[in-house]
């Protein structure tokens, strides 16, 4: 279900003069209000996919991988729904409890894990700390002590499967810094069984992000569900499975995942183990429900190839440059009945920021407005002032309604954030 779709425009004169909506807010009125680039939301699509990813995977906990979309009304509309949390960072602890996501649905994740933010989450009473070393496991252990609690664990497994997505996003290969290597687990779990202030609950997993086949999802459960019953034979007690997320979306006409396939899997694995089960969709939940509205700066021509400039950049929307992510543009607008080929590309000083390469669209002139698809996720949250540039402001939908969810940035905000030492004033 698309959450942005043409409609014919108010007095339209013909069935051919339509635009861009989100739900029923025009993108132009939205572009007029606050700007652009500016993110557009949709409230009615992120309670969707949640309640459909939620009944196609049966009696579990789902935890929104805050990473993905850390905006506190994004937090906030899948907290109404239920939602709990997957976070890797004590700051994003910070804005899951701010957004109203109970603590007992809170799983922190992540190789990175300091002595403050494990000490902060032990504070929050969260649901679940994914151990993803040994070193980890016995500093948790350590501050867990000292404050006379019990920390709930979950081994994370590297179950050294090839997740068959981008290099950057792969996170259970052997190679990969991600989680306790298989042949280990078995004697870290056994020890984390017998540590003061440790309690154990089960197994964690994440093999990575956009994946779009079930294979890689088969060869890890498998993996998983042999450990699983060899540490049961061993006299251990797994009462918990984290299977973490992954689940991809389509961003072009090509292959999506089978969501109520993939349900299947999990609903299987659960029977068979007998276990509670954890999931932390991130991409799944929020990529479809986001997309940039920019503008046309100008067209420049050289050679051969039509450059269309907008007022977006690789600083509002890394995906592209980073990943060589694929996102469909499309103009809000559909004015012309003739389409050009062009580079697709933002004002920032470096030739990787394209933003859509060789693509077909719609004839575009100066002033018209663009707006680029899925980016609900891995968008807002990883812009940047790159140029000293103001990163796009975010806004969010619902029916009829419109609401700036976080401010635009100004120049002063950005400078403000720098001191000059004293000594490099000029007397």
């Amino acid at each position: 279900m698309s959450y942005f779709t043409y409609r014919k425009k108010t007095n339209a004169k013909s069935q051919k003069d339509i635009e861009l909506f989100a739900e029923d807010v025009p993108l132009i009125e939205i572009a007029k209000h606050f700007g652009t680039p500016c993110y557009v939301y949709s409230s009615t699509g992120l309670k969707s996919r949640y309640q459909t990813f939620t009944e196609a995977v049966g009696n579990a906990m789902v935890c929104y991988s805050v990473k993905a979309n850390d905006n506190l009304a994004v937090l906030k509309t899948l907290a109404n729904e239920g939602a709990g949390a997957d976070i890797v960072s004590g700051g994003e602890l910070k804005r899951a409890l701010a957004a109203g996501i109970c603590a007992n649905k809170i799983v922190f994740s992540g190789v990175g894990k300091t002595a403050g933010e494990l000490n902060q989450a032990l504070n929050a009473r969260i649901s679940q700390f994914n151990i993803e070393s040994e070193d980890e496991l016995e500093l948790l252990a350590k501050i867990a002590a000292e404050k006379n609690v019990q920390a709930p664990i979950a081994i994370r497994i590297n179950p050294d499967v090839e997740a068959k997505t981008h290099d950057k996003i792969s996170t259970g290969r052997a190679q990969d810094k991600f989680g306790i290597d298989i042949n280990l687990a078995e004697k870290l779990y056994a020890k984390a069984s017998k540590m003061n202030g440790i309690s154990v609950l089960g197994l964690a997993m994440h093999i990575g992000s956009q994946l779009t086949s079930l294979l890689p999802f088969e060869l890890a459960f498998a993996v998983l569900t042999d450990l699983c019953l060899r540490l049961r034979s061993q006299g251990n007690k797994v009462f918990r499975v984290d299977l973490g997320g992954g689940v991809g979306i389509s961003y072009e006409e090509g292959e999506e995942l089978n969501l109520q396939n993939y349900g299947l899997l999990v609903k299987n694995l659960k029977k068979t183990l007998d276990v509670d089960i954890i999931l932390e969709p991130g991409r799944w939940m929020a990529g479809p429900t986001g997309l940039l509205v920019s503008e046309v700066i100008r067209i420049k021509r050289s050679g051969e190839i039509t450059f269309v400039i907008l007022d977006m950049a690789m600083n509002d929307l890394l995906r592209p440059a980073l990943y060589g992510a694929w996102h469909e543009v499309q103009p809000v607008v559909p004015n012309a009945n003739e389409n050009m080929l062009a580079e697709i590309v933002g004002p920032v000083c470096e030739s990787g920021d394209v933003i859509a390469s060789k693509r077909s669209i719609p004839k575009l002139v100066s002033g018209d407005l663009v707006a680029v698809r899925d980016v609900g996720a891995y968008g807002a949250v990883m812009s940047s002032n790159y140029n000293t540039r103001v990163p796009a402001t975010e806004v969010m939908v619902s029916g009829k309604r419109m609401c700036q969810i976080r401010k635009r940035q100004n120049y002063e905000d950005i400078l403000n954030k720098d001191i000059v030492p004293d000594w490099l004033e000029i007397p």
